[in-house]
């Protein structure tokens, strides 16, 4: 079945990727994603491969053919770009480098930046408007029929088993999207 995401592009940062790794599930990441144009960045991608050394099923990311991993370096408004979001954030001791990357890439491209960490997204959401984390993905995936409850419920306490901070369970899921008015409770798009 071929999904049909309302999204012109996403950009991950490093937990949504990292997690769905360590669960064995990057594959179905990709397969949710199909036939939208997917990002990530360098920056993430040694994020990532620095924490292979403890979870070696990390090293999947790299090989997934549907995200294309940016360089920062790529032109020098990419670069002046990152910069400009490291100085917002407060990057400090390489933290929040991921999510500058992704900041930069997604501003360029005007595509949904994938941020997971909270004060992160409150920052960016103050500079970009479409930045949402990975149960807001799933929520979508849910709306167009791309997966059952029963599924995503179970992915989400695969996320959950490897580590993954989230604001519920597999079980709490349904009405965490609906509270939240993710998905088919969302806003109708003006």
């Amino acid at each position: 079945m071929a999904l049909s995401l309302d999204i012109n592009g996403l950009v991950f940062d490093t937990t949504c990727l990292s997690h769905f790794a360590i669960a064995d599930r990057i594959d179905v990441l990709g397969h949710y994603v199909s036939g939208v144009p997917c990002y990530s960045t360098t920056v993430v991608l040694d994020e990532i491969r620095r924490g292979a050394v403890k979870y070696p099923q990390l090293e999947a990311v790299a090989g997934q053919e549907w995200i294309s991993f940016q360089r920062m370096d790529s032109s020098v408004e990419r670069l002046t770009s990152f910069v400009r979001w490291t100085t917002m954030f407060g990057s400090q001791n390489d933290r929040d480098l991921g999510e500058a990357s992704v900041m930069a890439v997604a501003a360029e491209l005007n595509v949904t930046a994938l941020v997971d960490d909270q004060a992160a997204k409150r920052v960016a959401l103050q500079h970009h408007g479409e930045v949402h984390g990975t149960l807001w993905l799933l929520a979508e995936v849910w709306r167009v029929g791309g997966a059952t409850e029963v599924q995503l419920c179970n992915l989400v306490n695969a996320l959950a088993d490897s580590g993954m901070r989230l604001p519920c369970n597999g079980t709490e899921f349904p009405d965490f999207v609906k509270e939240n008015k993710l998905g088919r409770w969302a806003k109708p798009k003006r």
